[in-house]
C-alpha cells in the first residue's frame, strides 16, 4: 500500500473526481479528510467507500473560498488524526457557466477566480505548516489553461492558468522543505462537469478526434493523483501534467 498511514485532505472530495480520488487514496492506505460544500449525501456515500477500503475518514463541510472554512477543515483534520498532513489534493474548482467578455461583470470575475485560484491558495497556505518532508500537493488546472478554453470560458481558463503558475511557484518555495507540488491539466473527463457544461453531440464528436477515441474517467485521474502523491514520483515537482487522451500536447 503506497500511502499506508498517511493523512490526506481532498477538497471537493465528495463527488466525481474528488470521490474517486478519496477512495483511491484510501485503497492505498491513506486516512482521508473529505471536504464537501453542498451535498452531504454524496459525502456520506464517499465516506462509506473510504471505510469499506479499510481506511479511516471524516467529512467536513466548508466553502474553500472562505478562509474561516478552510481553517476549520484543517483544524478538524489535525484534531482527528494528529498534527500532520501528508497529502493535499485541491480538487475544488469549476467553470460555473459560459459568458463572453461583454457579458462579464466584477462579480463573475471574482467568482471564477475565487473558486479556482483562491481556494487553491487558501488550502495550500493552511496545509503547509502541517507538512514535512515527503509531503505532496496536487492542484487541478485544465486543458483550458493551455488553449484558452472554449467559447465563454475565458475567465475559467485564466484562473486555471493562474493555478499552473502557482504550482510552479510553490514547487520552488516548498521543495527545500521536501514538499512536492504538481498539477493536472485534464481534458474531457466523464463527470457531471461535462454533463452540465458540454453537449452530448460535442462529446461524441470529440471522441472521434482523441487519439485514444474515448473520454477519460474519474479513475484515470485518481490513478495519476495517487502516483503524484506517492514515493513513486519522488523526483517530480513543479509539473502540470496533461491527462487528455492525446488531444493536446504541451
Amino acid at each position: 500500500m503506497k500511502l499506508n498511514g498517511k493523512i490526506a485532505v481532498v477538497t471537493g472530495g465528495a463527488r466525481d473526481l474528488g470521490a474517486a480520488i478519496s477512495v483511491k487514496l484510501a485503497k492505498e492506505g491513506a486516512n482521508v479528510i473529505i471536504n464537501y460544500y453542498d451535498n452531504p449525501e454524496n459525502a456520506e456515500t464517499t465516506l462509506k467507500m473510504v471505510e469499506a477500503a479499510g481506511s479511516q475518514g471524516i467529512i467536513v463541510q466548508g466553502d474553500m473560498t472562505k478562509a474561516e472554512d478552510v481553517k476549520n477543515l484543517f483544524d478538524t483534520a489535525v484534531a482527528k488524526f494528529g498534527n500532520r498532513i501528508d497529502v493535499l489534493v485541491n480538487v475544488v474548482g469549476g467553470i460555473m457557466g459560459r459568458k463572453l467578455i461583454t457579458e462579464q461583470d466584477e462579480n463573475w470575475y471574482n467568482a471564477l477566480m475565487d473558486v479556482n485560484m483562491k481556494s487553491c491558495w487558501l488550502c495550500t497556505r493552511e496545509a503547509v505548516p502541517y507538512m514535512t518532508g515527503g509531503g505532496a500537493i496536487v492542484n487541478f488546472s485544465s486543458l483550458a489553461a493551455r488553449d484558452g478554453g472554449g467559447p465563454g470560458a475565458s475567465l475559467y481558463a485564466t484562473a486555471k492558468g493562474a493555478v499552473m503558475t502557482f504550482t510552479r511557484s510553490m514547487a520552488k518555495e516548498l521543495g527545500p522543505k521536501g514538499i512536492r507540488v504538481n498539477a493536472l491539466a485534464p481534458g474531457t473527463i466523464a463527470t457531471s462537469f461535462h454533463d452540465k457544461f458540454n453537449t452530448p453531440e460535442n462529446r461524441e464528436r470529440m471522441k472521434g478526434i482523441y487519439p485514444l477515441r474515448r473520454e477519460g474517467d474519474a479513475e484515470d485521474v485518481a490513478d495519476l493523483v495517487t502516483f503524484l502523491v506517492s514515493d513513486d514520483s519522488d523526483y517530480i515537482t513543479g509539473t502540470n501534467i496533461d491527462i487528455n487522451g492525446g488531444i493536446s500536447f504541451s
